[in-house]
C-alpha cells in the first residue's frame, strides 16, 4: 500500500485557471463632453483636439453622446459627425462607444445603424425614459437593439434620470445575448452590481466617479468617468495602482479626487455644466452648454478651479 506521505507531488504542468478576458473597451473610459462653438454649433475641431488630449493622457476609450455629451440636444446628424471626427482624431488608439439610446425603440435602432456606419466600436443604450416600461419591455427593447446591429452593447443603467431601473435579474437575463457585453452602472447599488458580476460575464463600468476604486475592487472592468474630461491621468492612476497591488495608494488617490468629484457631480449642477466651466477656464475646447442647460456662475467656476488645482498639485 502506498504511503500517502510519499505520494508524488502534483505535476507542475497542471492547468492553471484561464485568465479573465480583457474588458471589451479598455478600463479607463471618459464620458466625453461635446464641444460647441460660441454660437452653439458643433465644434468639430475642438472635438478632435479634446479627443486627442484625453487619449494621450490615459483614456482607453471615449463614450460619445451620453449624458455628459448633452445627447438630448444634439441632432442625429451631429451624433454621426461626432463619431467620425473622433475616429479620425484617435484612429485605433482608443475605443469609441456611441450613445444611441432614446425613449423610442425604432429611433434607437436607427441611431445604432448610423453609429456603426460612422465607425463606432460599441453602443451605449440607456433605459427608455419617460414612458417607464416594465421589466419585460425593457428587456425586449435591449434585445431588439442588440439584434439590429453588429456592435456590442453597453447597457446604461441610470434610474435617477430615466425613472426605470434595469433590475439585476433583467441584467442576468440579457447577459446571454452575444452582443450585450457591458454595463455603465449609475444605479448606486453595489449589492445589485455584485449579484450580476457573480452570475454573468458582463463587463461593469461605473459611471459614478466616487465608485471607481470600489467597482474595480469587486471585479468591475473600470469606469466611464465625467470628471476624467479634466483629470484623465488622475483617474487612470487609481485603477493602475490597484491593479499593480498598491491598494493603499489607490485608496489615497480615490480620496484625493473626492472634493472635485463632489463639486462637479453633486453640487446641484449637471456634470456637463461643471466640466465645461472648468475646461473653458483651463483653455481646453468645450464651449457653452445648450439650452435648457445654463452655464455655471462665476462662484461655482472659481470653486471648481480651486479644487482642480489642489488635486493636480497633490
Amino acid at each position: 500500500m502506498t504511503n500517502p506521505a510519499s505520494a508524488p507531488a502534483a505535476s507542475p504542468t497542471s492547468t492553471a485557471p484561464p485568465a479573465p478576458a480583457p474588458p471589451p473597451f479598455g478600463r479607463a473610459l471618459c464620458a466625453m463632453i461635446t464641444p460647441f462653438t460660441d454660437t452653439g454649433a458643433l465644434d468639430l475641431d475642438g472635438v478632435a483636439r479634446l479627443a486627442d488630449r484625453l487619449v494621450s493622457e490615459g483614456c482607453d476609450g471615449l463614450v460619445l453622446s451620453g449624458t455628459t455629451g448633452e445627447s438630448p440636444t444634439t441632432t442625429d446628424e451631429e451624433k454621426s459627425a461626432l463619431i467620425r471626427a473622433v475616429r479620425e482624431a484617435v484612429g485605433g488608439r482608443a475605443s469609441i462607444v456611441a450613445g444611441v439610446g432614446t425613449f423610442d425603440t425604432r429611433h434607437t435602432v436607427e441611431l445604432a445603424w448610423q453609429a456603426e456606419k460612422a465607425g463606432a466600436d460599441g453602443l451605449l443604450v440607456v433605459t427608455p425614459y419617460y414612458s417607464r416600461p416594465p421589466q419585460d419591455a425593457v428587456e425586449a427593447h435591449f434585445r431588439e437593439v442588440a439584434d439590429a446591429s453588429g456592435l456590442p452593447l453597453v447597457l446604461y443603467d441610470i434610474p435617477g434620470r430615466t425613472g426605470t431601473r434595469i433590475e439585476p435579474e433583467t441584467m442576468i437575463g440579457l447577459a446571454g445575448h452575444p452582443r450585450i457585453a457591458a454595463v455603465k452602472d449609475c444605479a448606486y447599488d453595489l449589492l445589485g452590481t455584485q449579484k450580476v458580476l457573480a452570475r454573468t460575464e458582463l463587463a461593469y463600468y461605473t459611471g459614478c466617479d466616487e465608485y471607481v476604486l470600489a467597482t474595480r475592487a469587486i471585479g468591475g472592468a473600470g469606469y466611464i468617468s465625467t470628471v476624467a474630461n479634466v483629470t484623465p491621468r488622475h483617474f487612470r492612476s487609481i485603477i493602475d495602482a490597484f491593479d499593480a497591488g498598491r491598494t493603499t495608494e489607490a485608496a489615497r488617490r480615490q480620496q484625493q479626487a473626492c472634493e472635485l468629484v463632489e463639486l462637479a457631480m453633486a453640487s446641484g449642477l449637471p456634470g456637463s455644466v461643471t466640466v465645461k466651466a472648468l475646461l473653458n477656464a483651463l483653455g481646453v475646447p468645450a464651449g457653452p452648454v445648450r439650452a435648457p442647460l445654463r452655464p455655471a456662475g462665476r462662484e461655482a467656476t472659481d470653486g471648481l478651479l480651486a479644487a482642480y488645482r489642489r488635486l493636480v498639485g497633490a
